[in-house]
């Protein structure tokens, strides 16, 4: 079920892990900005209003334990405090660090049909079951694919659309090559790229000057 076509993916990622150098740094962070809000391959999966002062941009790969770990710990807190409440737009785009989370992906996609409420609570049920994921992937897919309706044979038709792996395969090259992702998770907050884990605090941090009228 999981011999993708594009096996090789994501090998760029693991094959480059070297530091970028923004200079200057204002000017690097407003073409960035414009750059991450551009449209990408895959519709955009988002939560929070249009007119959101600050914008979060998350690339995560569905074997990334930090970014498991982010969106248990951290994104229901975000949510709640400032997504639900007008003050931030999230989105959230893929990033697969490997075959079985480009399939994760493609699953989570499938399973939403372009509705981004049941996009994320795809998403938050892959990174829940993610050491299952990991160890037995068919069967976790199949599984979550299942509470949204789809058979198995949907679901490996899901994994294995060529039309997807391109879309898949574009907007990480994009991340890669344009926005400089090399790895998961990688924020974009207002433009300003952060790379790794943050708890809620750290978070905050961030969100406290952007928010100040």
């Amino acid at each position: 079920m999981l011999n993708l076509r594009h096996a090789v993916l994501v090998t760029l990622v693991l094959t480059s892990l070297s530091v970028f150098v923004a200079s200057p740094v204002a000017a690097a962070e407003n073409d960035r900005a414009v750059l991450v809000a551009k449209p990408v391959s895959f519709p955009d999966m988002v939560l929070g209003s249009a007119t959101a002062p600050v914008t979060i941009v998350e690339y995560s790969s569905f074997t990334c334990p930090h970014c498991a770990a982010f969106a248990e710990n951290v994104f229901p807190m975000l949510q709640s405090k400032y997504i639900d409440t007008g003050k931030v737009r999230f989105v959230s785009r893929e990033f697969p660090l490997d075959v079985k989370a480009a399939a994760a992906s493609l699953l989570a996609r499938c399973a939403a049909n372009g509705d981004a409420p049941k996009f994320f609570e795809t998403t938050m049920m892959l990174f829940k079951q993610q050491q299952a994921l990991v160890e037995h992937t068919t069967q976790t897919l199949t599984s979550i694919g299942a509470k949204f309706g789809m058979d198995r044979g949907a679901v490996e038709a899901c994994v294995k659309s060529d039309a997807s792996l391109d879309k898949l395969q574009a907007d990480q090259n994009f991340a890669y090559n344009q926005l400089k992702v090399a790895a998961t998770p990688t924020f974009f907050i207002n433009g300003e790229m952060v790379k790794g884990a943050m708890s809620f605090e750290e978070l905050e941090a961030k969100l406290a000057p952007l928010l100040k009228h």
